[in-house]
């Protein structure tokens, strides 16, 4: 049985692209709730399916480095040794018969849009937003991800009145049950995302139901059926093609397809960098970190709210709003507040040394301060003494 691929175990099998972690970190970026396919599957090293390809991830400082495995209809990929002990020939044979590199580089480039300068982003919303700045110095390369339009609407259907977890859970099974099975690893099989007339099918909806989708099964099923029949399978490729607010209403017109939902795979689908999706969590951060009061009556998440909303920051932060969005949706998640508490912790330390040093200028200082006055009152004995013997003489 294949295994997960490991870096230290065989990096003479891996490849890579210049990219710094201030760029780019994998750790916030896959786990943050905006694609559900990626998994740590050791430390480091996150392995999932992008362009029916399976890729294991990792980096260092400067550098990502990935892993393509080569695929096999019933998942009978070949056993991979990872011992140390593996002679050169032996690696050379067990080279994936995977894309051209170059091709599998700019798949990557194109998946995490390298093309963005991150740290140019993070000092202009910083400039502009001191909150964001101390958010920016501990979630560092948080970037949003160029999904495939499918895979991103059909995931975040089954988002409604869900938990990151639940929805990795409910997409993994989408997979398993209605994609094409491309390798096993471990005792993991991978499988490739279903396609839209997979979707369709008429009785998807009673599978997925018996999958514990719920009403969410109707949803799938009728969205991709209405895609096929009233505009085709190249349509929501095509919605890269248009402006925001058009391609977000297109969207809303699906099944299960609210505003937040649209405003997600506008953002992280179809290139729409302004869009800022708004859920009650989104609300919150507005509400305490910005002091958002707009309609303050206002107890539920309506359309106004969420346009308010979306606008407020669209004109603090600018035409990538969105990304700055989920810097802080990242940084507000509960699997993310050790980061904090570890900053904090340097942070204090860094402050009580800087007191301590305080404290030996200041000590010092008194008695650098106490020798000076020491020195004139001897000086004015000296001149009383001579003083006295004038008189003397």
């Amino acid at each position: 049985m294949a295994r997960h691929a490991v870096f230290y175990s065989g990096a003479k099998l891996w490849r890579s692209l210049a990219c710094a972690k201030s760029e780019l970190r994998l750790d916030l970026t896959l786990a943050c709730g905006q694609t559900f396919r990626w998994r740590e599957t050791s430390e480091g090293h996150w392995t999932g399916v992008m362009g029916g390809r399976v890729w294991t991830l990792t980096q260092t400082e400067d550098t990502l480095w990935y892993y393509v495995y080569t695929n096999h209809a019933g998942g009978k990929n070949k056993p991979e040794k990872t011992d140390s002990l593996r002679t050169d020939e032996e690696e050379a044979q067990s080279v994936p018969p995977t894309l051209d590199a170059e091709v599998e580089a700019e798949m990557l480039r194109d998946y995490f849009q390298l093309h963005v300068k991150l740290g140019d982003l993070y000092r202009e919303w910083g400039a502009a937003d001191c909150h964001f700045k101390e958010i920016a110095d501990i979630f560092t390369g948080v970037r949003m991800l160029r999904q495939d339009p499918t895979e991103c609407l059909f995931s975040f259907i089954c988002t409604s009145n869900n938990h990151i977890s639940r929805i990795q859970g409910m997409v993994e099974r989408l997979c398993q049950a209605l994609g094409t099975r491309l390798c096993q690893l471990d005792q993991t099989s991978y499988h490739d995302f279903p396609t839209l007339s997979a979707l369709a099918d008429s009785g998807v909806e009673e599978r997925l139901r018996d999958l514990g989708f719920g009403y969410r099964a109707r949803f799938l099923q009728q969205s991709a059926k209405q895609i096929l029949d009233t505009h085709g399978p190249q349509w929501l490729d095509g919605l890269r093609n248009v402006l925001y607010l058009e391609a977000r209403d297109a969207l809303r017109t699906l099944p299960g397809v609210g505003t937040k939902v649209a405003d997600c795979v506008c953002l992280m689908a179809l290139d729409k960098s302004e869009a800022v999706p708004v859920d009650t969590h989104v609300w919150q951060i507005a509400k305490r970190d910005y002091k958002f009061t707009a309609d303050n009556r206002q107890k539920t998440l309506t359309e106004k709210v969420h346009r308010d909303i979306g606008d407020f920051f669209r004109k603090l932060w600018g035409p990538y709003a969105g990304w700055a969005h989920s810097v802080l949706f990242c940084a507000d998640l509960k699997k993310f507040q050790n980061l904090k508490g570890d900053t904090s912790l340097k942070q204090s330390k860094k402050e009580e040394e800087r007191e301590g040093e305080s404290k030996k200028v200041k000590i010092k200082r008194e008695l650098d301060g106490h020798e000076k006055k020491r020195k004139p009152k001897a000086e004015r004995r000296k001149k009383a003494k001579i003083s006295v013997k004038t008189e003397e003489v």
